[in-house]
């Protein structure tokens, strides 16, 4: 039985650095010299891909480098399970996890790496009073603990990023470039990751993302116009921008991916028409004339009325008249009989649109040709609105901020966030992506919008999409508040948690709205079936420690050197640390049985077994031998803990699930 040191490549994060020297080495297998990488050998392979001038263009900042080799470090650190903070732990395959955005990116890249269909994040703006995280590039996971109080008592103020800093915006950079590094890695080959952005980083946010995902692979860039600021600058900046990527834009060329939405004011005009049915019968004529009187009478800022032309009605439905000629010039001109007349009808100059008249001959069968009273006048296309209910995303778009926050103040009963984003505009994006059974992620996760827009798009559509939210765990009472309003909001905030016996957090709102959502759905859907719940998961220090990486932690290491589990974790804490390390979904069923007195774990339906009990019997692989039998799993790995037994019973429980046909085990 091999145990797993600090040195096995289990006991850490994906190493991106040894994953890419791999995929280099498999590309070229001559540039590899006495087990290292050759430089000069590659660069002659590339040829002319090198750049051999001095002076080209790049984009860089203070502290670039250091930031690109921060997202290749491992992380040490572990995610552990809150199943009291949790909704439906053991069905939910939604995820909430608490730490810091950097650490935990790193700990989901086995798990999780080509996985995620969808990523949205809102980061702090760098407008000078958003808090910025500040990374310790020596050691994150420290730093994240100080700064979550988890550490020292001292009340440590969360950082801002003041324009009188020398390093402003490089500061920012440094804070948003590992993690779409890191980001990048989660997307499926046909994802896309979308990030919202003010003017003052934009342009550079644009740059990093060319440099991270390929210009080649920029979709474009959403203009939200979200209402009138009333402020002193020359201009009012009422907009914002969504920046979007695609992970693999051939992807979508090769298969022909398109993304479409519903358009907007489609369902108060099949209203008004089946209004008009019922009282107006086959009555087609009296019936478009209501249509375009309704139409007419619309305000101009109605959805509905930016398809005003589609006011024409037959027995099939509403339709306008649509071209019927080839686009550009150049169709084909072959007659077409009126069908009263008889007569060849006038050709368009363009040409026909179908390309042949047997072609031509179905459509005018199937009733979607309209003709003239006579033959001189051209036919046309009846477009039909139910066959052109969706459309390409608008890149501008305008959605007033304040109705979002209304819904949200309703919601929670109080006004707690700053400048929540819309989740209907949210469901619409996770909508065109087509994310249906997929994964969309937010590790900007704030109010928790991505949550409700998920659970709301599954309610509307009966799907299955699932999220992973990721929120530090930000002290409300530590944010500094300058005015009297922001001062107030966080007085109430501060008193809503504390009604709540909730610990004084940002990522207490979250779970809460969630949980909020949650009920307000079911009020009104009793008999849903899909998935309203999320497990939480919080960033700690490893479990195991050697795995731990603390220096710190050796004279507490030294005295407790028989067993690698620290003392104050339970079962299930090492249990998903396993998960992780194993590259395995965090919401794979588990099932627990007791075997000889034992508690033995069971995920994914045998995939792995574990047992971290302190006194294992020797029975004990016997039983996870025959519960493997029962399972039938493809590939199947035991751990147990390594102070369970002794070595001699170590090297029978080996033997024995050999005989089972269990060939990995290992020990922790």
């Amino acid at each position: 039985m091999e145990k797993i040191n600090a040195t096995d490549p289990l006991a850490k994060s994906e190493d991106l650095v040894a994953q890419n020297i791999e995929q280099l080495k498999a590309l070229f297998p001559e540039i590899t010299a006495e087990g290292k990488i050759d430089f000069k050998v590659l660069k002659h392979i590339l040829g002319e891909e090198i750049e051999e001038e001095e002076e080209y263009y790049r984009f860089t900042w203070a502290g670039k480098s250091q930031a690109r080799m921060e997202a290749h470090k491992p992380s040490t650190g572990t995610l552990r399970p809150a199943k009291e903070e949790s909704v439906d732990w053991d069905t939910t395959q939604n995820l909430y996890i608490e730490g810091d955005n950097l650490e935990v990116l790193k700990l989901l890249q086995k798990s999780y790496a080509g996985k995620v269909k969808m990523i949205y994040i809102d980061p702090p703006y760098n407008t000078g009073k958003d808090f910025v995280y500040k990374d310790n590039y020596k050691d994150n996971l420290r730093n994240y603990q100080e700064v979550t109080g988890q550490v020292d008592s001292e009340g440590n103020k969360l950082s801002t990023n003041s324009e009188s800093d020398g390093r402003y915006h490089s500061n920012w950079l440094n804070m948003m470039y590992p993690r779409l590094r890191l980001a990048r890695n989660l997307l499926k080959d046909d994802g896309a990751i979308f990030i919202s952005i003010d003017e003052v980083e934009s342009n550079n946010l644009k740059q990093v993302c060319n440099e991270i995902f390929g210009e080649i692979n920029f979709v474009g860039e959403f203009v939200w116009a979200a209402g009138k600021k009333n402020d002193s600058k020359l201009v009012s900046v009422s907009h914002e921008y969504i920046l979007v990527y695609l992970k693999n834009a051939s992807r979508y060329q090769e298969e022909k991916i398109t993304w479409r939405t519903r358009k907007k004011g489609l369902d108060a005009i099949y209203s008004r028409y089946e209004e008009l049915r019922k009282t107006l019968k086959e009555n087609y004529s009296e019936i478009e004339l209501q249509l375009k009187k309704w139409f007419n009478e619309l305000p101009e800022d109605n959805p509905s009325k930016r398809h005003k032309h589609y006011s024409s009605v037959d027995a099939k439905g509403i339709y306008f008249p649509d071209n019927i000629s080839w686009p550009g010039g150049g169709g084909p001109k072959y007659e077409v009989l009126h069908p009263k007349t008889k007569k060849p009808v006038s050709i368009p100059s363009r040409g026909w649109l179908y390309g042949s008249i047997e072609r031509m001959q179905e459509i005018i069968d199937e009733g979607k040709v309209q003709f003239g009273e006579d033959e001189k006048s051209v036919p046309t296309l009846k477009a039909y609105l139910k066959e052109r209910e969706y459309e390409v995303p608008y890149s501008v778009f305008y959605v007033d901020g304040r109705a979002s926050s209304k819904r949200l103040r309703q919601l929670m009963g109080g006004d707690y966030f700053d400048h929540p984003k819309d989740e209907i505009v949210l469901q619409e994006i996770i909508d065109f992506v087509n994310c249906e059974n997929e994964i969309v992620c937010d590790f900007f996760a704030g109010s928790g919008t991505i949550g409700e827009s998920v659970f709301r798009y599954n309610l509307k559509t009966n799907k299955n999409t699932k999220f992973i939210l990721v929120q530090l765990p930000q002290r409300i009472d530590s944010i500094n508040a300058t005015s009297q309003k922001q001062k107030k909001k966080q007085a109430e905030t501060i008193e809503f948690l504390k009604q709540k016996k909730r610990p004084l957090l940002l990522s207490e709102l979250g779970k809460e709205r969630l949980i909020r959502v949650i009920d307000d759905i079911k009020k009104t859907n009793k008999e849903l079936q899909i998935d309203l719940g999320f497990k939480v998961f919080k960033l700690d220090s490893s479990n195991i420690r050697p795995w731990d990486g603390n220096p710190e932690n050796l004279e507490d290491d030294l005295f407790n050197s028989g067993d690698n589990i620290k003392a104050d974790r339970s079962a299930e804490d090492v249990l998903y640390e396993v998960l992780l390390k194993y590259g395995l979904d965090l919401t794979l069923p588990i099932e627990q049985r007791d075997i000889e007195g034992n508690k033995v774990f069971s995920v994914g339906y045998g995939a792995l077994f574990v047992c971290l009990d302190k006194e294992i019997k020797g029975s004990v692989a016997e039983g996870i031998g025959k519960w493997k039998e029962e399972l039938q799993p493809e590939l199947c790995r035991v751990i147990f803990r390594d102070a369970g037994f002794t070595d001699v019973a170590k090297t029978n429980a080996t033997q024995t699930l050999k005989r089972f046909g269990i060939t990995e085990v290992r020990s922790v």
